[in-house]
């Protein structure tokens, strides 16, 4: 009895791992959660200052370069510096994730 209630508890939480992965996983999701929204708008196409960048249709390698040049502290022109601390915390799998998505809409 005692191992059918690990084995339900331990299949419990893979479950919820699982779905916290595929979660992470959705570009559009991450968008969000990563606040890319907050000043590009909704889904990179409406920025709320005319000199922030439409993100829609960008080029998912180059998006992810920029990324990781403000991330890693290469690149410090224009809106880099307001960019770092929102960045930081993006790894190369959700840069790419990110990324793919912006330039599929």
């Amino acid at each position: 009895m005692k191992m059918i209630k690990t084995a339900i508890v331990a299949a419990g939480v893979a479950g919820l791992l699982m779905g916290a992965a595929n979660v992470a996983a959705d570009g559009a999701a991450l968008y969000t959660a990563k606040l890319c929204v907050t000043c590009h708008g909704a889904a990179g196409k409406a920025p709320i200052m005319p000199t922030y960048p439409k993100l829609a249709g960008q080029n998912a390698g180059y998006c992810q370069e920029q990324i990781k040049d403000i991330r890693d502290g290469k690149r410090s022109n224009g809106m880099a510096a307001a960019m770092k601390p929102l960045v930081a915390a993006v790894s190369d799998a959700e840069a790419a994730e990110l990324c793919a998505y912006i330039a599929s809409q």
